[in-house]
């Protein structure tokens, strides 16, 4: 009897310890790894809880939690990056045509020196620095250097009738373009400066006419006055703020100064040229807003090159202004 149960228990665990059956339910990725959990019974193996599944963790990413944590622990003051703020440019702050009325002050004083337009380059029109107060003048001192030839000597100059004639030519064909295109072009921005008030074909074909009736030879436009024009049509196409930064210069320029010279040729007789309709400085107020509201949406690069359009505008308008003098 004794080596009977002997035999039965030996059976027993034999069979208790065979490999068991794995009857998987579900299917895992590379990732993951599966460990069914047995528990013994007397005679057999019964799977008693679903798989687990575990996943691997990133080092890296529990160091760097538990370093940040380490941190802010310890309370330790967090270092933010210094933000470097661009300098803004003379005038910015106002608008598009007081940086370039600056454009103006350092075209007619540069380091204290009256200048020449023509002498002054693109890289000088650069208006980063800020300005002196010698430079800062009145609009009606600063841009007569765009009617005076830009070298305020205009006292100095002798002025002729036929060079005063010249110069109203050449005026009158700059004006019929500049009006023209801004009356036919389909860019909407140019719709913001039509009759404006501040207009001047009209009244220099008056004056024109004028002369024509007193036996005056009224001659052809001359090279300045073409070269310029031709210039403004291939701007026009190419770029509404850089036209638009002649457009504004070449009437801030006339509403300036130059009268004093045809009243002096002409004895004291005052020319369509120089009369407007209304307060003409209300007129180049108007525009003045048009154009800065319109400057609010260029960007900087663009407002840049208007400021180097600027400067090129007073070496046209001195171009012409210059041959009074011939």
């Amino acid at each position: 009897m004794m080596r009977l149960s002997c035999f039965c228990q030996h059976l027993s665990m034999d069979s208790a310890f065979k490999s068991p059956l794995f009857h998987p339910t579900t299917s895992f990725s590379r990732s993951q790894v599966s460990f069914p959990f047995f528990s013994f019974q007397t005679q057999y193996l019964t799977l008693n809880k679903p798989p687990t599944i575990l996943r691997c963790s990133n080092s890296s990413t529990i160091s760097s939690t538990t370093n940040g944590n380490n941190n802010n622990m310890a309370g330790l003051p967090v270092k933010k990056k210094r933000k470097r703020y661009r300098k803004q440019y003379p005038g910015e702050n106002e608008g598009i045509t007081e940086e370039m009325r600056f454009v103006a002050m350092r075209l007619r004083n540069i380091k204290g020196k009256k200048v020449s337009s023509d002498t002054v380059s693109d890289s000088e029109t650069d208006t980063e620095n800020t300005p002196s107060d010698q430079e800062k003048e009145e609009d009606s001192e600063t841009l007569k250097s765009g009617e005076n030839g830009g070298d305020g000597e205009a006292e100095t100059w002798s002025p002729t009738m036929e060079g005063f004639l010249k110069y109203l030519v050449d005026s009158k064909f700059v004006f019929n373009t500049i009006e023209r295109i801004v009356d036919e072009s389909d860019d909407v921005a140019y719709a913001y400066f039509r009759k404006t008030g501040l207009e001047r074909s009209a009244g220099l074909s008056k004056d024109l006419e004028w002369f024509s009736q007193r036996g005056l030879v009224v001659p052809e436009t001359s090279n300045p006055g073409v070269s310029y024009v031709n210039y403004l049509e291939e701007l026009a196409e190419k770029s509404a703020p850089l036209f638009l930064s002649h457009f504004y210069n070449i009437y801030f320029s006339h509403i300036a100064g130059g009268q004093v010279i045809a009243r002096k040729l002409l004895e004291g007789t005052e020319l369509e040229f120089y009369k407007w309709e209304g307060d003409v400085q209300e007129s180049l107020k108007d525009v003045r807003k048009n154009l800065n509201m319109l400057g609010e949406h260029w960007s900087r690069d663009d407002r840049n090159k208007c400021l180097k359009e600027a400067a090129k505008s007073f070496k046209f308008l001195g171009q012409i202004v210059r041959l009074i003098i011939l």
